[in-house]
């Protein structure tokens, strides 16, 4: 249980320095070291499933494009446009709220029990993968058929049609 407080430590300690990174691109790193955290969160609590889908989908996938983004876009001080009063006093009543949330959080902490599962294969892929190719087959394979579709319709939207290049 100790891996899992000190994982946890680590998880909170990444997202305070994507919050608080003055550079962009350290912001995200952090942000994928957080995501590792979760993922082995995920994995201590049984739920291999949640860490393959975070691992995959979250920092192979959104991060890199996040990363691909920042590194297209202009980041000049120079260009930044000044903040209104506005926008500030939403900062300020965010992070009232949020530090609301945390005191409300930290006020009932150690009084709930923990959970204990009866059933220890709850989160396990093989479990999963037995629904899904059992009852669910149909279904499965029809949103199967319907992204080949949409990728095989995106590869017709790009490619040039050499009759209208004249």
């Amino acid at each position: 249980m100790s891996i899992f407080y000190f994982i946890a430590f680590l998880s909170i300690l990444f997202s305070v320095l994507v919050i608080s990174a003055k550079n962009p691109v350290h912001s995200i790193l952090y942000l994928i070291i957080t995501f590792f955290t979760f993922t082995v969160q995920y994995i201590l609590l049984n739920a291999q499933f949640l860490a393959v889908v975070n691992f995959i989908v979250y920092m192979g996938a959104i991060l890199v494009l996040f990363l691909y983004t920042l590194m297209l876009i202009n980041l000049n001080k120079d260009s930044e446009p000044v903040k209104s009063n506005m926008v500030k006093f939403a900062a300020v009543l965010g992070g009232g709220c949020l530090f609301v949330v945390i005191m409300g959080s930290l006020k009932s902490l150690g009084v709930s029990q923990p959970v204990l599962l009866k059933n220890p294969d709850l989160g396990l892929v093989k479990n999963l993968g037995k629904i899904l190719f059992n009852e669910f087959l149909l279904p499965f394979e029809i949103s199967s058929l319907l992204l080949l579709s949409a990728m095989v319709g995106a590869v017709l939207l790009a490619t040039k049609d050499p009759k209208t290049t004249t």
